[in-house]
């Protein structure tokens, strides 16, 4: 079942996205490429590149593999802040080589042969480097989407019969919300939970929303970080006293789940809703 509602969504997933932020880019990149004469005179254009959200994601798609804002400022050590930049050139040039030295010699031969590129490789260069940018934000996006499309599934599941109340820091089992009461993404006990229940028989349900587009992701979304938060949470908090658990869509390798499940994460599908209903109401006569 929950393959099949993934299938759906993914064969029924539009195109539109991925196409204008394609056709948004290639003509940010045909900017970057003109204002520094082909990639020849970054300097010249630097602070006006960095200092432009669309422009500094082109500009770190330059680099092959490309290279992420948190990477390239631990890289340069150096921050993206543009007031920083102009008041300090050095970091701006530590900028600059981290992509000149991780430049894609594939995309952009010309470069490294130390001459003028042809019209088809200038071409070429910029429509890999818009589907590259268009790839990833696209990507980003439906993961974003999926997991707020799904917290906002459970807690929807949850609102006929416990209160939402407002996010918090959650250090001690007297900061959770009050028995009936659950709220959006907090900070519990240095790790942060999606959504957390204060179950009828005063424990606290932590559930983590997973989306999993693969048996391969599956161990990524499951084993690696949300049975990683529940032994964490269990050994914090006591596992008297915590619940933690997972409700899941898409893509899942058996064996994942039995592990999660083995280090202590109770597991709900998103597509039957009515079995953490069920459960949470059990709660009440235990």
């Amino acid at each position: 079942m929950s393959i099949d509602r993934f299938r759906e969504e993914r064969l029924d997933e539009p195109l539109e996205m991925y196409l204008e932020i394609f056709d948004e880019y290639q003509g940010h990149l045909d900017d970057l490429l003109e204002s520094t004469v082909d990639l020849t005179d970054l300097e010249q254009s630097a602070l006006d590149i960095l200092s432009d959200k669309d422009l500094l994601w082109a500009f770190r798609f330059l680099a092959g593999p490309p290279i992420s804002a948190d990477d390239l400022k631990t890289l340069a050590e150096a921050s993206l802040a543009p007031t920083r930049l102009r008041r300090d050139p050095d970091m701006v040039r530590r900028i600059l080589e981290v992509v000149r030295m991780g430049l894609d010699r594939r995309r952009f031969p010309w470069i490294a042969e130390g001459r003028e590129p042809s019209e088809a490789e200038r071409q070429a260069a910029v429509l890999a480097s818009a589907a590259l940018i268009a790839t990833s934000r696209t990507q980003a996006s439906r993961r974003n989407r999926e997991k707020t499309a799904q917290e906002d599934t459970v807690k929807n599941t949850l609102a006929p019969d416990l209160r939402e109340v407002p996010a918090r820091t959650i250090n001690t089992l007297d900061d959770a919300p009050e028995v009936g009461q659950f709220c959006g993404e907090s900070l519990l006990s240095n790790r942060k939970a999606d959504i957390v229940v204060r179950l009828w028989d005063r424990r606290i349900l932590a559930i983590e929303c997973k989306v999993s587009n693969s048996a391969v992701n599956s161990i990524k979304r499951l084993k690696n970080d949300a049975a990683a938060k529940a032994e964490a949470w269990k050994k914090d908090l006591g596992d008297r006293h915590i619940v933690p658990a997972a409700v899941l869509s898409g893509v899942y390798d058996l064996h994942i789940l039995e592990d999660a499940q083995a280090r202590g994460l109770s597991l709900f599908w998103a597509h039957a809703p009515a079995e953490l209903t069920d459960w949470i109401a059990s709660t009440k006569t235990r």
